[in-house]
């Protein structure tokens, strides 16, 4: 570890012991939408009642193509009943299983977009996929913010650093805010493991060492995770765990499995997996920072599918 990743690992563990006093502690309220097994979160400070939306989803019905609401209203419905300002719509990457609802609900609610700076990346990766022409900027501009790696920030009174963990897509990003890490796809509940890393720009050596890198937090970081499974065996869908449950009981990256080690069963296990169900919709939208694509002449957006290109 450099000396700069180093200082920037500090400085995470820090903003995470001075969170001792339990009135710095952010509120969290999960949203899980079982269709895309995504979990959506409103973070508030309690003093102040600023709010941060992590990563929102839009419901997408992919034979016929239409989109509705319901689950950002959810959202909506829960920060007006507990009168929280918006700040933030943060998402932890260009999510490939489903579209981000950001820009209705920053229609509503207000508060900036963001994403990690290397989005720009994916832009340029998937532009050229999907053919999107001179048009398309792909420089992160269809965002209000792009977070780079130890940027900190703040949810009223609560202090909040972003750190780039790269792997899963380079573009990933967790965000600690207090004592809380919201991870995105980097990882999962302990009986589950870990992301793939096979999608364009992944890495799995990359993947193993951002995922040590949360797991140097302190041991009662509470972590706060993008996607549940649910494991065999367990009959109910779960999504926050601790850093100390990480490192004991995660059965792909717990304390000693080599980096060497999980490489081999990451490559492995990724050659097995079929792509998920809403990549060409989601990737397509969201690297526009979830807005649909322009309107053609007759008024109506599309979906692009490669054929034979991936």
């Amino acid at each position: 570890m450099s000396r700069d990743d180093q200082a920037l690992q500090a400085a995470a563990e820090q903003i995470v012991r001075a969170q001792g006093d339990k009135a710095l502690r952010p509120s969290i309220a999960g949203f899980f939408d079982e269709a895309t097994n995504t979990v959506s979160y409103v973070v508030h400070d309690p003093a102040t009642s600023e709010a941060a939306i992590i990563d929102s989803v839009l419901d997408y019905e992919a034979a016929s193509g239409r989109t509705s609401n319901s689950s950002a209203d959810l959202i909506i419905e829960y920060v007006n009943s507990h009168n929280l300002k918006v700040t933030w719509h943060i998402e932890t990457h260009a999510h490939a299983d489903h579209i981000s609802a950001a820009p209705y609900l920053q229609e509503k609610l207000g508060g900036k977009l963001a994403i990690g700076k290397e989005i720009i990346r994916v832009q340029e990766v998937f532009g050229k996929l999907f053919n999107a022409g001179t048009d398309f900027e792909r420089d992160g501009s269809q965002f209000d913010h792009l977070f780079v790696d130890g940027e900190t920030f703040r949810l009223g009174e609560i202090e909040g650093i972003a750190l780039h963990v790269p792997g899963h897509t380079p573009a990933d990003m967790a965000f600690i805010i207090g004592d809380a890490a919201f991870v995105g796809d980097t990882i999962f509940m302990p009986d589950f493991g870990t992301a793939r890393a096979d999608f364009p720009g992944g890495d799995a050596r990359q993947l193993f060492q951002s995922i040590r890198r949360l797991l140097s937090l302190p041991d009662e970081t509470r972590l706060f995770l993008c996607h549940d499974y649910k494991a065999p065996g367990r009959d109910e869908y779960a999504w926050e765990t601790t850093v100390e449950q990480q490192r004991t009981g995660n059965v792909h990256v717990k304390d000693g499995v080599t980096e060497d080690e999980f490489v081999e069963m990451r490559t492995s296990r990724d050659k097995t997996l079929a792509m998920p169900n809403l990549i060409m919709p989601s990737v397509q939208v969201n690297i526009r920072g979830g807005r649909l694509p322009d309107p053609e002449d007759n008024g109506v957006s599309y979906i692009k599918i490669p054929v034979n290109a991936v």
